[in-house]
Parts: C-alpha cells; structure tokens; sequence
C-alpha cells in the first residue's frame, strides 16, 4: 500500500471511506473507482490522497480505476461544499453529479468528411456535395440531404478518396461555437447592460450581476453577448445556463445555435441515456462548451467554467425538495465562486432575496426598463367577483367572455391562465360529504376529465373515477367541486365552438416534444385559446397573443405560505406579461375577490417596486428572509405516539443560541403522506447567524430511531 485513497460513495453515508491505494494503480484526485463495501463492489470518486503513515488498521485495496472521466477538483469542492451548506449527506449531491457518468455510451458516429482531393470527373452534383463536405464532418445522409444528391454520388466519391468516413466518438461531438457572428441588434438599454457584462467577462473571477428586465424587454440576446465574451476570452471556458422548465429548453437551445452555429449541449430528465452521457462527457473533457439545462445541470463537471446564467432566477422550480434538497439560484452562486466564474440571474420579476443582494451592492444591477422594439406593457385591469357574479357553473366573468369575443374576431389569441392541473381539485359526496383523498395521505385526489382518474399530485396514485362513495355507498353523489384548466377548456369550447383550443399542462403534455409542438403551433398562430398552468407563463414569446386572462388571480395568495405575496405578484406578471410582446398592444384581466389586495394593486398600475418596498418592510419588522434566514425540518414516521414522543426530545435537544427561534414541533399541513405522520419544526435565525451549522449541531445531538425519518430544508419554500 503506497497511500490511503478517501472514497466518497454516492450512497446515503456520512464521510468519505478509506482504502489501501494499489502500488501499480496511480490515482489522482476525481478518480472514478470501484471499491468494496461489505460484500458488494461500488463504485465512487477518490475525494483525498493521503501517505500510509502511522496507524494499524487494515483497509481494503481499491478494487480498480473505471475508464470514465475523473471529476474534476473543483466539482468535488462544490459537491461537499453543497452538502454541509444543505445539512445532508454528501453522497447526495455526488449521485446527481455522477448520473451521466452511470448512463452507457453512446456509439460512435459514423461521418464524412472532404480530403481536399479532387474526384476524376466533377458533375455539378458532386460539386454540390463536395461544397456542403468542405463546411465540416456530417452523416452521410445529412451530406446527401443538404447538398440535394443521391447516396450514390456520396458513395462514388468517397470510393475515389475525395470524401472520407471517419467515427466520432460520442463526446467529440459538439461543434465549436462560430465566435465571429454578431447577433440582433440591441435598443441603447440593452447594448448597456450587455456591455456592462462584457466588461465583466473581461475582468474575469468572481461576481454576479442581476439582470433585471421587464418580460419582452431581451434578456435573452444580452446575456448572449455575456456568453459570447466568456468563450472568447478563454478558449477552454465553458458556459451554463440554467431554465426553470424543460418547455422553455429547446427555444433557448434554437437561440444559442443560431448565434454561435453550434448546438449546446442539453441537459434534463427527459434526455435519453445516451445523451447524457454524451454531454457529462463532453463536460468533463471540455469539448462541450455550452450547456443548456435544468437545475441538476448546477453538478456536471465542468472544465473550465467561466459563467452561468440563471435564466427566470426568482422561478420556485429551482428548488429542489425531494431526495437532496437544495434552492439551485444559490447553488449557482456558490459554485461561481469556488470555480471563480461569473454569474448572471436574470428575470423580470427577481426574487426579494437577489433584489436585497442588488440594493446591498453585492451583485451589479443590470436594469431593462422598457420592451424591444414597439412592444409595450399590456394594460392590465382587475374584475371584482364580489361585483361581477359568476353565472352557476361557469368560471369565465362577463367582461373576460366579452374581451375574448372581441380578440377571437380581430383574429388575436387569448390565453386563459390558472395554476390549477386537471379538471377539478376536489370531488366529494353530496350525500355524506366525504372529500377523496389517497389512500394513506390527507391530499385530496384531483378529477382529470381527459382519462377518467381521479390523481393524488404529491404521490402519484391515481384511481378510476368510482360510481359510488367509498366512504358510504351512495351512487351518482360525487360532484366535482371548483375549476381545472381541463374544465376551463369544457367551457371555452361551449362558448366558442368554432375557436382552435388547446391546454398547456403537463398533465396532457407527456415530454418536452409534445410542449415543443404546442409552442411551436401558438408561435405559428394555429391556436386561438390556450388554456395554461404556469407552465406557459415562463419566457415564451407568442406574437399574436394579445389577451390574457387570469381565472383565478387570488389562487396563490390562500395557505399559509410566507412568501404568498411574492410568488403570486411573480408568477401574474409573468402571466400577464405573455401579452402584447410584438406591435400589437395587449391586455390582462384578472378575476378577484380581493382587488383591494396589494398584490393586485401593483399588478394593476404595474408597480412592482411599490410592492417590493412594502413587502420588504413587513418581511423586515418580522426578520424574515431576505432580512432573516429559515430552516425547516420535517419528522415523518409510522408511529404516531412515537413520533410524538421523538420530535418533543428532538425540541428539548435543540441549542439555545441568541438569535435564533425554534418554532415547534406542530403538526404539518399535510400531516399523513403514504402512511407516514408528519410533524414540522420551523427555525427562523438571524442573518449574523450561520443557520447552517446551527442545524448540524442540533442533527448531531439526535438519534432517530429506524422507523423516523429526518428531513432538513435550508431556506424553505414549501410549508405543507
């Protein structure tokens, strides 16, 4: 044994093992290794290297060096660096870093090439393909498509040495992005902004700069410029940007490719294996230089990354809250900082904690305060449900039916939105009142029209629609109570009949080809109604929308989450904000029982820093986040007296430090899921106070028995 390797193992472990390192073997840093563990083989990344002196313990020997790329040191940093901040395991972290590295191979391509030989006898047709080789390496039928000839010219010159077939390995496919195109001519706002960033590329290291830019305004296209100056100032550097959501991927892919003539590289759940492994590939090697993807996209190993954009940085589907729970927005800024890149956020309507960040002078403020071109804000009034009643059984207010007569004849597209997925969120029995839920779980099932279940959203159990009650035997007693988007639909189709109509969810969208299609075909103008969740509400550009309708505009604002305001101004103005986006002026209604609210206030006059100042106050005063910090823990088990018994010697463990309130235990919203009792502690701290390690020492004082599971959420979004 010349050295001991520390093995960290994406297993749910609370270090790093050791192991006697081979003589012959040789290992660095990053390794990917297979080692034993018990009686299996694992396998895992060699996180330190130390001499074998002193000790007598005997280890196990690695048991061989895997043929994968190593993870780069800096990744490893990340990863452990993410799981203390995040109170877990650091296996956590590395399995999501290792899921390309698990995936097969993708094979070699198979690809022809020009020689720069000259065929014996050149017929327009093989100047035509000789022209399109000479451009670069593509498939043979690709070669034969872009340059209009048969396979056989391909085969004859190739057979004559003036084309050549040559194999690509998987991960030497990404084209180098072109450097020298220039790309659509910015307004004085946004050469500003872009040139601010520029700047900051030239400068190079660590720092972070909001891009704050009303929707429509082209945040887009600057932080193109951003990632243009990144590639061009290092010819290694790497580029990440990261979406909120699948549906949007493919448009910001299109956007990339077009400016920089080569594809990014594409990184979500949907993406076959081979893909990814691709892609983790071409990270680790640094031949892929852009990756454009989902949160997870944060733990690939990269190279040599310069910069990472944060795309719609306030969405709350950055947060990740099952399995290793972590806010993706502030992951990013902490793996700019250990790798020393830039980081942009950019969105229209930022999140209280980056605009505090901005305000504080710790991250530039980029400010985009007008649209592109002749676009301008929509106008956007409120109706009062408490005024304007609903007509028994419909959903859509007089005024918003009247307002899409009138866009449906001018030939102009509505989107109706509310946040609500299939056709109704409630069913229960007239007779007894009994509300469905799913078996085990306090969360009541949702009735989906289009396939006759009945869906528990939080754990996937779904159910035909029965023809009695369960609970007492009554038949035709189960009515649906309250609106869907499925429902919303039933109602636009009766109200017009003749309209092209459509629902974006991703209840009726099944993968990011389907939700591609359906944007591509709004984009197109062959809708005329789409009736979305926020799926539709988030960065996409449809020129002929110019109404849009809020069913529910108060949805948000119910519960008891304490950022409620703030999530639902966001996710109207993006809502809104969908409408009037070329030279067409738009409009959005909002359907309310409270329009007094100041929510709807703001949304109203479009005065979103009056909002932010009064929230920021009201947070202040009760020093909650951005003024104050939260961490939540979620005590879940079988036993309802035992768990009881468990969190109240949990809440006599907790550390007594100045600054900080342990609220609880109290019993979840949700207080039963898939069988299990759920019990939540709330801890607010306060910023002076590293919350972090306030929340190990109090993990490190308990001991749950088997059955008890302990989760803990730093900076909390959900609160059921």
């Amino acid at each position: 044994m010349s050295r001991i390797a520390s093995v960290l193992l994406p297993l749910p472990l609370p270090e790093a093992f050791d192991y006697a390192e081979p003589e012959e073997m040789g290992l660095c840093v990053g390794d990917q290794v297979a080692v034993p563990l018990g009686s299996r083989e694992v396998h895992g990344v060699v996180a330190a290297l130390r001499p074998a002196e002193g000790g007598n313990r005997p280890l196990k020997p690695v048991a061989a060096r895997l043929e994968a790329e190593p993870l780069p040191e800096r990744t490893l940093d990340f990863i452990q660096w993410a799981a203390r901040y995040s109170v877990d395991l650091p296996g956590g972290p590395l399995a999501i870093a290792l899921r390309g590295a698990r995936a097969p191979k993708a094979r070699p391509e198979r690809v022809i090439e020009a020689t720069g030989a000259e065929p014996g006898r050149l017929t327009p047709a093989r100047a035509r393909a000789l022209a399109v080789a000479r451009t670069g390496p593509r498939s043979g039928t690709d070669l034969a498509r872009q340059a209009e000839v048969s396979a056989g010219v391909i085969k004859g010159l190739v057979d004559e040495g003036a084309l050549a077939v040559r194999w690509i390995p998987a991960d030497e496919r990404f084209d180098a992005p072109d450097l020298t195109r220039t790309g659509q001519a910015l307004n004085a706002s946004q050469a500003a902004a872009a040139g601010l960033l520029q700047a900051m590329m030239a400068e190079g290291g660590f720092q972070v700069a909001l891009l704050d830019g009303v929707t429509g305004s082209g945040k887009t296209e600057v932080y193109l410029e951003a990632a243009q100056a990144a590639l061009a100032a290092d010819p290694e550097a790497q580029v990440l940007v990261l979406l909120p959501e699948i549906a949007l991927t493919q448009a910001v892919i299109g956007r990339f490719a077009e400016r920089f003539a080569a594809a990014p590289g594409e990184w979500h759940s949907e993406i076959p294996a081979a893909q990814r492994r691709k892609v983790w590939d071409g990270v680790a090697t640094g031949r892929c230089r852009i990756v454009v993807g989902a949160r997870s996209a944060l733990f690939l190993p990269f190279r040599h990354l310069a910069l990472i954009v944060v795309d719609e940085e306030h969405d709350t589907s950055y947060k990740q809250e099952d399995g290793f729970i972590y806010q993706a927005r502030d992951l990013a800024v902490a793996r700019g900082k250990i790798e020393g890149a830039s980081v942009v956020l950019a969105s229209a309507t930022p999140s209280l904690e980056t605009l505090r960040n901005a305000e504080a002078g710790r991250y530039r403020w980029l400010r985009l305060a007008t649209r592109h071109g002749t676009a301008r804000l929509p106008d956007i009034s409120l109706v009062d449900l408490r005024e304007t009643a609903l007509e028994t059984g419909r959903w859509l207010s007089p005024p918003l039916v009247e307002a899409m007569a009138e866009t449906y004849a001018a030939g102009e597209q509505t989107l109706l939105f509310l946040n609500r997925r299939g056709y109704a969120p409630l069913v229960l029995c007239k007779a007894c009142g009994e509300k469905l839920t799913a078996p085990d779980t306090e969360s009541w099932l949702v009735e989906h029209r289009y396939t006759g279940r009945l869906v528990c959203h939080l754990t996937g159990f779904s159910m035909p629609k029965p023809e009695r009650c369960p609970h007492c035997g009554a038949t035709e007693s189960l009515v649906s109570i309250g609106p869907g988007v499925e429902r919303v639909e039933e109602e636009a189709r009766t109200l017009f009949p003749d309209a092209r109509i459509a629902v974006f969810s991703s209840d009726t969208l099944w993968d990011a080809r389907e939700a591609r299609n359906l944007i591509l075909a709004m984009e197109e103008g062959q809708i005329d109604i789409l009736v979305a969740t926020q799926a539709a509400a988030k960065g996409h550009n449809f020129p002929n929308l110019t109404l849009v309708g809020v069913v529910d505009a108060d949805l948000g604002l119910r519960g008891g989450d304490l950022r409620a305001g703030e999530r639902t101004f966001q996710l109207l103005a993006q809502a809104t904000g969908r409408a009037g986006r070329r030279d067409r002026p738009g409009r959005a209604i909002l359907q309310t029982y409270a329009p007094e609210h100041p929510v709807m206030q703001a949304l109203q006059a479009q005065d979103r820093d009056a909002f932010i100042q009064a929230e920021l106050v009201e947070r202040e005063l009760a020093g909650l986040p951005p003024f104050g910090r939260l961490a939540a823990v979620i005590v879940s088990g079988p036993d309802p007296q035992a768990l009881e018994a468990f969190v109240r010697q949990m809440a006599e463990l907790a550390p007594n430090t100045e600054g900080v309130q342990v609220y609880g235990p109290a019993d979840a919203p949700l207080g039963l899921i898939r069988g299990r009792r759920r019990k939540r502690f709330l801890i607010r701290s306060d910023r002076t106070i590293d919350l972090s390690a306030y929340m190990a020492a109090w993990r490190a004082r308990i001991r749950p028995p088997g059955a008890i599971r302990v989760a803990i959420d730093i900076d909390p979004y959900s609160f059921f």
